[in-house]
Formats: C-alpha cells, sequence, structure tokens
C-alpha cells in the first residue's frame, strides 16, 4: 500500500533523515515512535509532499509519489493528520470536514456518499456533532484534534497519516483518541502513526519501528516491540 525506501529528507543544509524504509500494508496500523527531534514530523512531512525528499522512493499503489505536490498526493489517497491540528479557525466544524472531502466534490476521487461519511463522522465523534455549527477556532484542543482527525477520513483515503494525535490532550481524551484510532483499525483503514506515548502506540499497532537520530534502529511486530529490553528501557519506562 505505501511503501518508503532510503528516505533521506531535511530542511535546507540540514539532514533529518537517513536512509530510512517503512512498509504500511494494506489494512495495518503501523506506528513510528522515538524521541523528540528523532524524525518523525519530518517522515510524515516527506511522505505528504509537505516537504521534498532529496533522496529514497515513496510509493503509493505502487506509483511514486516523492516529489509530488501535496494536492495530488492527496488526489491519489493519502489523508494527512498533521502535528498541531490545523484547523480552518474561522470555518465551522461542517465547512472544516467538508474540505476533507473536497477532492470527491471536485471529481479528483470517486464522490460516493459525502453526506452520509459526514454523519458517520459526526457519529464517530460525537463531540463535533455537538459542535457541528461553531468555528473550529472555538473548539478545545482536543476537539480540534478530533476535527483534524474527522476531516482526514473525509477524504475516503487509502492511507491516513496520523501525526501526534494525543499531544497536549488530557488523559481521558488520549484514551478517546485511542479509542477511535482502534474503531477506524477494525474497519479496515489503514494507518502510519506517530504518537509520544509509545506503549498506546505499540498497544493499537500491527507493526512498529523505532527512529533514532533520522534512521531505524530496530523494527518488527508491536507485541514483540513491546517485550524488547531496549525499545522498553528507552520509550516505554520500563
Amino acid at each position: 500500500m505505501l511503501r518508503i525506501k532510503n528516505l533521506e529528507a531535511g530542511y535546507g543544509k540540514v539532514q533529518v533523515l537517513h536512509g530510512i524504509s517503512i512498509d504500511v500494508p494494506k489494512g495495518q496500523v503501523v506506528t513510528l515512535i522515538g524521541s523528540n527531534g528523532a524524525g518523525k514530523t519530518t517522515t510524515m512531512r516527506a511522505i505528504s509532499g509537505m516537504i521534498k525528499p532529496t533522496a529514497g522512493e515513496i510509493n503509493l499503489h505502487g506509483k511514486r509519489i516523492d516529489g509530488m505536490e501535496s494536492y495530488t498526493i492527496t488526489k491519489m489517497g493519502l489523508a494527512h493528520s498533521p502535528e498541531g491540528r490545523r484547523v480552518f479557525a474561522t470555518m465551522s466544524v461542517t465547512d472544516n470536514l467538508l474540505l476533507g472531502a473536497f477532492p470527491r466534490l471536485t471529481g479528483s476521487r470517486p464522490k460516493g456518499d459525502v453526506q452520509g461519511d459526514l454523519e458517520r463522522a459526526m457519529e464517530l465523534f460525537p463531540r463535533l456533532k455537538e459542535r457541528r455549527l461553531q468555528q473550529a477556532g472555538t473548539l478545545s484542543g482536543g476537539e480540534q484534534q478530533m476535527l483534524a482527525m474527522a476531516r482526514a477520513v473525509m477524504l475516503n483515503p487509502d492511507v491516513v497519516l496520523l501525526d501526534e494525535p494525543s499531544m497536549g490532550l488530557a488523559p481521558i481524551l488520549v484514551e478517546e483518541v485511542f479509542h477511535i484510532i482502534s474503531r477506524l483499525k477494525s474497519e479496515g483503514v489503514t494507518m502510519l502513526l506517530v504518537e509520544q506515548f509509545a506503549a498506546a502506540a505499540l498497544k493499537v499497532a500491527d507493526y512498529g519501528y523505532v527512529l533514532e537520530n533520522g534512521r531505524i534502529s530496530v523494527h518488527g511486530p508491536a507485541d514483540k516491540l513491546k517485550d524488547d529490553p531496549a525499545v522498553k528501557a528507552a520509550y516505554l519506562g520500563g
């Protein structure tokens, strides 16, 4: 589904990623964990076209997307829920969600039942249903995070990138966010998850990669990574 091979990327003369390779099979949740500054968000930005890789390949459905513009990658079925939420603050919750379906409304992707998917998003994120007419900027941080996730799902994507969905949230909201990720997984949604709470990420994921200083240090099935002594010591508080 999504395959990253020998990816290198950075900002100006600063190289952040040093030849990383990641596979995200269809219908699975793959998590990328690591300390702050390891290159996790840079990886997500490179995949979605926010920055241009300097080397390597990114393939979606067997087609290379590295170097493409973000809007082109979105049309191909990749949705990105970015770090920091980035909702459209002066627009309503409903309009934010409809913007997520914009490629479907313009014919760039199969339209399907947009109105039905809007109702499904409201059902999946009931707090958004209660606030569907509010401006997005008036929502709490947790509600804005849910809106960013729901907006990504409105693309009816083939792959969803979730970058730090629990960042800055209260513990009860973190639990709710991971419940939603589990539900999306049960529905067959393919996801690449970057997450600061490594234990929670490995619990919901099928496979995991550990990123250290821009390189993959270890990877394997999530349940085995949870028991890896080095991973436990560095990221799980063991």
